[in-house]
């Protein structure tokens, strides 16, 4: 057999449970990510997905795990795979070391035990494994008469410590040598906290994520006057704008913007024309109770402030400037059970104003789901989505059916949908078919192979014509 070769246990046919293996000789193999399935994909020929997270691929050969990124659907079977013998190390960024123990912790829970002294002991496990790399450092992972093999990860500004990965064999006695990028989940420009993505030199072989490969984000550099709008029209209702919101990366970059619309009403409202704004804009942003409902969320949010030598220097001005980009003086943290309910009940029972942002991006479970429960069929409530929802998932089915007054299944039961539903654009945390294209087109020397994988057959074939009419030399590819 000729090396390297590539083989794709998860998100080769979906948008979820990303799970390559770059098998680079013989003896020696490489694990990209090991995530879990969501939505659709967590179905296949009626199986029930929780039969997907067994491990059932031999890890004889894998001699370490590269993590791109601690989005559940790329880490999430991570416990699985310890328990299918997995001894090696497990190589991610700096900030993602951090953060990843955060989102293992909580799907051990979710998916193996409650009890908190298993979880710790699995957690000391994992951290045993763990290898945090700097940005830009190349890492032997093999070096012998048969193999060198080096890693590099760099900045792709996805998530906080996201990265894409490159490898470098060489194979000494043929002398050939094969450079491998794998993307993760490219980022899309104007995050954000984040620094800017790197451009990748070069690759013989890409393997690309197509989420969004057969459309074009909004504008994001507009998103957050766009979200203002949104959340202005849906308060002169007097009700609740609840924002499901994925714990890590869109939560924290909803509070980023939020307390920069908080800041600049606050001037204004200091200005000379405060009394004739107020008269056109009736919601006074700094006594708006916010409310962060998601006890993970608010974990990756002080985590995040740890990290804050990652972030971009507009965040780490202000800062300097004496205010926390994260927090704001009307921002209500909801931590307990009991005060989760008691906050659920609050807004159905009254007329004020408030937004929440609660834990449950796809709205297919945690604290998101209670509130949607309590406030769907009220037209006063509105939801607006600011994340991709994969089909599926009960946020796709109440983005599609919500406009036209349909209903969506929760928890077995079904409930209609009377509440405002609303999309704003330019909150993709992912790069677009223009920033996939690019991505490719910008190396400095052309692919010989691409791989497309982790979307859904139609942005693939979209992505995969784009990739066709723009790049100036044949190669071949394979979705």
């Amino acid at each position: 057999m000729r090396y390297p070769v590539i083989g794709h246990h998860g998100a080769r046919d979906g948008v979820t449970a990303s799970c390559h293996q770059l098998h680079m000789s013989a003896a020696s193999s490489l694990l990209i990510d090991c995530g879990l399935s969501q939505g659709d994909d967590a179905c296949v020929a009626g199986t029930a997905g929780a039969n997907r997270l067994a491990i059932e691929f031999s890890v004889a050969t894998v001699k370490a795990l590269v993590v791109t990124h601690v989005l559940i659907d790329h880490v999430g079977r991570i416990p699985y795979l310890l328990a299918a013998g997995f001894d090696g190390p497990i190589l991610c960024s700096e900030p993602s070391a951090r953060l990843l123990p955060i989102v293992l912790e909580d799907a051990f829970k979710l998916g193996m035990s409650r009890d908190q002294a298993q979880a710790e002991r699995y957690l000391k496990q994992v951290e045993q494994h763990l290898v945090p790399l700097p940005y830009q450092h190349w890492f032997t992972l093999v070096e012998s008469d048969e193999l060198i093999a080096r890693i590099r990860l760099q900045r792709v500004g996805h998530i906080l410590g996201s990265t894409y990965v490159e490898i470098d064999l060489t194979y000494p006695e043929s002398g050939d040598n094969k450079h491998m990028v794998f993307s993760g989940g490219l980022g899309a420009p104007h995050a954000p906290l984040l620094l800017p993505a790197v451009a990748a030199e070069r690759a013989d072989i890409p393997v690309l994520e197509s989420t969004y490969g057969d459309r074009l984000h909004e504008d994001r550099a507009s998103r957050r006057q766009r979200l203002e709008a949104v959340i202005e029209h849906a308060l002169q209702d007097q009700g609740t704008v609840l924002i499901p919101a994925f714990s890590i990366g869109r939560t924290q970059e909803l509070l980023y913007e939020l307390g920069e619309i908080i800041h600049s009403q606050s001037q204004a409202s200091a200005g000379a024309a405060a009394d004739a704004r107020t008269q056109l804009n009736p919601t006074h942003w700094p006594e708006l109770p916010i409310i962060l409902d998601s006890p993970l969320a608010h974990r990756f949010t002080e985590a995040y402030r740890e990290l804050q030598p990652y972030w971009n220097q507009e965040a780490r001005e202000q800062l300097a400037a004496g205010r926390d980009p994260l927090a704001f003086d009307n921002l209500i943290s909801i931590d307990s059970h009991a005060d989760h309910i008691a906050m659920v009940n609050h807004p159905t029972q009254t007329a004020r104003p408030a937004i929440v942002i609660a834990g449950g991006g796809m709205c297919a479970g945690e604290r998101i789901v209670n509130y949607l429960k309590a406030m769907l069929g009220d037209k006063r409530h509105n939801v607006p989505f600011v994340g991709y929802q994969a089909k599926g998932t009960p946020g796709h089915a109440i983005q599609t059916y919500g406009p036209k007054e349909g209903y969506v299944e929760l928890d077995g039961e079904c409930f209609d949908i009377r509440a405002g539903i609303s999309s704003v654009g330019g909150y993709s945390a992912q790069a677009d078919q223009k920033g996939l294209v690019d991505f490719v087109t910008g190396m400095q020397q052309w692919p010989t192979e691409i791989r497309v994988v982790h979307g859904e057959q139609r942005a693939k074939e979209a992505l995969a014509e784009a990739l066709k009419q723009h790049l100036p030399t044949p190669f071949e590819l394979k979705l």
